[in-house]
């Protein structure tokens, strides 16, 4: 610094010879130069500092700025990140509900053909079980006016045997007391002791001889 200052004092003031005549106003001066030359040395390294701090300012301010910017950037992709995330998770939860809604509408159309089908199937069902129940109505009917109908016409040939062997026995009784009594008028009673053997014969004779007209009479009343 002092070698500089040397410089500027030779370049502007005349050069003092060392080992000459020295002078109060020759030492006044280099004080002078000496003070000058300290005095610019500071205002160099002043401007030298302003401008070291004025270029870190100024990298600073940049740096701020680069930050700020990126910070910025950052924050927008961000943005831009959250609001396809948030995007895609509405288009997602929309195809879901989407999706949702159309199974149900399959799930309720499906019940709805189920309950339909099942309502055909039991009305059919209710049909046929009615069809049988009108078709075993009519065959039970039917048997009991057929069994009805047949105890009749038993009962009819019942009350016909009965009326035939009531009238049987009586002809046979009528036709029995008449011979017994043609016996006992024709034939002159001889003892009490052969009496009844004869009539007793006569009697069986009659009934066999009575019995195949009985039984053809019988036959002939049931056709």
């Amino acid at each position: 610094m002092l070698g500089g200052s040397a410089d500027s004092a030779t370049s502007e003031h005349p050069l003092v010879i060392p080992g000459g005549p020295t002078r109060p106003d020759n030492a006044l001066q280099v004080l002078t130069l000496a003070q000058r030359t300290a005095e610019e040395h500071i205002a160099a390294a002043n401007r030298h500092a302003e401008k070291i701090r004025t270029d870190a300012q100024a990298a600073a301010d940049q740096s701020a700025r680069d930050a700020q910017v990126h910070a910025h950037n950052v924050r927008k992709e961000a943005d831009k990140v959250l609001n396809d995330a948030r995007a895609t998770s509405e288009q997602a939860a929309r195809d879901a509900r989407i999706r949702a809604d159309e199974a149900q509408r399959k799930a309720d159309q499906i019940l709805a053909d189920a309950n339909a089908q099942s309502q055909t199937i039991i009305g059919e069902a209710e049909g046929h079980a009615e069809q049988l129940k009108s078709q075993a109505q009519q065959r039970y009917e039917d048997s009991v006016g057929s069994l009805i109908a047949k105890r009749e016409a038993l009962q009819q040939q019942i009350e016909s045997l009965e009326n035939f062997d009531r009238e049987y026995r009586t002809r046979l009784t009528t036709f029995m007391q008449g011979q017994l009594r043609a016996l006992w008028v024709d034939q002159p009673q001889v003892g009490h002791d052969l009496t009844p053997e004869p009539a007793a014969q006569q009697q069986s004779q009659q009934q066999d001889e009575a019995k195949p007209d009985a039984e053809q009479d019988k036959a002939s009343e049931q056709q």
